[in-house]
Order: C-alpha cells, then structure tokens, then sequence
C-alpha cells in the first residue's frame, strides 16, 4: 500500500531552487535589486501583488509607529524572560504571547468592521449610517467599541489620528475610514450625552483601518503588527542581556527581586498568625462565618 509523504502540503507563498529564492512568482534578487523595500516584500507576501507607492508609504508608516510603546506587557515580558538568559528566540516569542484583547495587535477590530460593512451592503447602508448602527449596539450592550480608548493616553493615543490623516494624505481613505471616523463621531456623541469624558480611538482602531483600506485581512493586520513590535520586544531583551546582570543580581549587592517590588501596591489581608493545628477547625469556621475572606478569592 502506496502511502502519502508525512509533510505533503501545497503552499502559494514562495519556492527555491539553486539559483533563486521566488516569493509570491518575484525572485527576491531581483526585487532587492530594483529598489523593493522590506516592506514591499510584506505587502507581496501577505497579498500576493506589488503595492503601489501610497500603498508602500501607509504599510511603513503603520509598522513604524506600531513598533515602540515603552514598558508594555510584550516589553516587560522580553526583559523578564531574557533574565534567565534562555536562547534570545525564548525572550521574543514570550512577548508576542502577552498579546491578547487588551494588548498589541489584533484581528477583532477588524472582523467587527467588516461584520457591519458586509451588513450595511445587504440593507443598502452607508458607512456613516452603519457607524452609528455599530457603536448603539455595542453601547447599548454595554460592550466596549473595539479601536476605541487606549489606558496610558488618556487624552486620546497620539499615534491614532496622524494615522487617520496619513491615510487622507496618500489618498487612500477607503470605506474602511469611512465607518471608523463615523464609530468615532458617533461614540463620542453617545458619550457626551451621558456625561461621560472624552475617549479617543487608539492605535489598532487606527492602524487596522488603514491597513484594511489597502488591502489587508484583519489576520494578516494581526501578524504584521506582532513582527513590528516582535523587533522592539527582541531589542529590550538584547540590550538587557547585554547590558544587564542575569536575573538582575549581583554579588556585590544585597538579595534583591528581578522586578523592583516597589511598582507593585499590595492590598491584601494584613500580616495574620497561623493557627495551631489544633485550632484550625475553629479558626476555619469563624473566617467563614465572618466573610471577610471572599475579598481575597481569586
């Protein structure tokens, strides 16, 4: 009995012979060689097409300030991990992990988007109409808008507007736009009437749109945003491992944590006796008649 090859799959990203290395039908010589950017090479490969040069312009423009945001969660984790002073590849892919509903990159906001796009195209809606559609749905569910809102830039993510008006610049200000500048008009609008502060879109809202205009999946846009800020991730833990004492101790120095404790506010019980085991059953029952411990269940 004839049986498959364990590995027999079919791929139309790229193939490679003696000579060549062929992405998407473009030899990668060739395209280096003519002038195509790293970025020219991310566009072919997730799309299969040579950008045009707004094109080109927007996708740089959104991995470039998409690849630095200080201390976040995937920064601290490359630091934390690199500490142990594992292979550098451990540190990076830790970083991407942190990425998640409230962190880095992600493919919800767009798939949002083009749930209500392709509803508005059945029910003859505009953009504008289905924004305000969109944002009284989710507020009325008590839902948070996606792309909307960013925890340190209270006063609105500074990355986020220039990336609307870079897209207006290069005149690539698709229906994608549309409907996020309508989210956002119309949420800030269902927020004033309530009384509530003014919350601007944040940097995903702004770069998945833009990247949806030319082109882009919402999982693609996911993937492109992990490898920009997977740099600056592989960075921090570089420059800790080569600048830094592994697991941050010293033996000139007292003991000390990896991270400095002091960032961490405890708000836990105060400092409590253990009980005998003889009097642990007695104990046991007067916390739980007392009640006080559901404050600490995790």
């Amino acid at each position: 009995m004839k049986r498959d090859p364990l590995f027999k799959r079919k791929t139309a990203i790229a193939y490679k012979t003696e000579e060549k290395t062929v992405l998407r039908g473009y030899d990668l010589s060739e395209l280096a060689e003519e002038g195509y950017s790293f970025f020219d090479a991310m566009f072919i490969l997730y799309q299969g097409r040579i950008p045009s040069p707004p094109e080109e312009k927007m996708l740089k423009y959104e991995m470039g300030e998409f690849m630095e945001h200080s201390m976040s969660p995937s920064a601290a984790s490359a630091i934390s991990v690199i500490a142990g002073r594992p292979n550098l590849p451990v540190a990076v892919a830790a970083s991407i992990m942190t990425f998640g509903g409230v962190h880095g990159p992600g493919a919800a906001h767009g798939y949002m988007m083009n749930k209500y796009l392709e509803q508005g195209q059945k029910e003859g809606k505009t953009a504008e109409e289905m924004g305000k559609t969109l944002v009284d749905d989710y507020m009325d569910a008590g839902e948070k808008v996606m792309g909307m809102g960013q925890p340190q830039h209270t006063d609105g993510d500074p990355r986020a507007e220039p990336t609307h008006l870079k897209q207006e610049e290069l005149e690539i200000d698709g229906v994608y736009l549309k409907l996020q500048r309508s989210v956002e008009k119309h949420f800030h609008e269902r927020r004033a009437k309530d009384g509530r502060r003014y919350v601007g879109v944040n940097v995903v809202g702004a770069g998945n749109t833009a990247l949806m205009d030319i082109g882009f999946s919402p999982n693609a846009g996911w993937c492109i945003g992990s490898v920009s800020r997977g740099y600056s991730c592989a960075a921090h833990a570089l420059y800790n491992m080569k600048k830094g004492r592994a697991w941050a101790a010293s033996k000139n120095e007292p003991m000390v944590q990896m991270l400095d404790l002091s960032m961490i506010k405890y708000i836990g019980p105060d400092d409590r006796e253990v009980p005998s085991q003889e009097e642990r059953q007695e104990y046991a029952q007067a916390q739980k008649e007392e009640g006080e411990y559901k404050k600490w269940v995790i």
